[in-house]
């Protein structure tokens, strides 16, 4: 491994890169090179403003691929930026053939990453609202004819103080009937659905709507007074390893949802 100094940020990368190109970008502070995607990503101050940039072109240290398909695939994620716009959605605010690479350059969004977010902790109307947020922006990306590929909660920011969240990961999102071609799905993950463990197998709304559910739990948590509850229900239905079983599509799901919201407010007495 080869270590890396740019503006007294150091990483390791497998072999030397030039990265003189991101001085005109602004000034490094942060620096995130453990992505198996094949892109580097920098955190940059210009002027007092901050950006979030993502680099294709380097060999990173957990990636072994080629770095000319990681290009090919960050240029792809930035007709995806374009669009899918939303409010919800981070702004891609620029896009540049830079150096042996190509990188895209957006907003900085403030909060902490998902992740392993603590979500027991905040306020259950806090959770509804960001589950809210996610399946209102999602049935824009099934209007657009699109599939969810790679939506967890990495993929999103929240914003605490603000009680904001973000959606800023939708680089591996492929249109609907896409026939799925992944060998490297991790199995574990609780977000991927049966099919997109079978290579050569159909993803379509059904699989949006496995995520919905995914994502509906773990945002609520281990929160035993909704054990058995109406949105218990609603979102174990849309995991269904059996996709003819799920809801349809996630407009259908988040109907219903909202209806099972209302019941299990009402029942728990909020």
């Amino acid at each position: 491994m080869i270590e890396h100094v740019v503006d007294d940020v150091r990483f390791h990368l497998h072999e030397k890169h030039d990265f003189r190109w991101i001085k005109k970008f602004g000034k490094v502070f942060a620096v995130y090179p453990d992505k198996n995607d094949g892109y580097l990503c920098f955190g940059i101050n210009r002027n007092g403003v901050k950006r979030y940039i993502k680099y294709a072109g380097a060999k990173t240290a957990l990636y072994f691929g080629k770095p000319e398909d990681a290009v090919e695939q960050l240029e792809k994620a930035k007709l995806r930026y374009e669009f899918l716009k939303h409010p919800s959605l981070v702004k891609l605010t620029h896009h540049e053939d830079v150096g042996p690479g190509y990188m895209l350059e957006y907003e900085w969004i403030e909060g902490e990453n998902l992740w392993r977010y603590p979500f027991e902790k905040l306020e259950l109307q806090e959770r509804l609202q960001m589950l809210e947020t996610i399946f209102t922006f999602h049935e824009k990306v099934e209007q657009k004819s699109f599939i969810a590929i790679g939506f967890n909660n990495a993929s999103m920011i929240y914003d605490e103080t603000n009680k904001r969240l973000k959606i800023i990961n939708i680089d591996h999102y492929e249109k609907n009937e896409h026939i799925n071609k992944m060998e490297n799905v991790l199995p574990s993950s609780p977000f991927v659905s049966p099919e997109e463990l079978t290579l050569n197998t159909k993803l379509n709304t059904r699989t949006n709507v496995y995520r919905m559910g995914a994502i509906a739990f773990s945002v609520l948590g281990k929160d035993q007074n909704l054990a058995g509850s109406p949105m218990h229900k609603v979102a174990k239905r849309a995991m269904s390893k059996d996709s003819t079983e799920r809801f349809e599509s996630v407009q259908d799901f988040h109907q219903i949802w909202k209806k099972a919201v209302e019941v299990s407010l009402a029942v728990q007495g909020y």
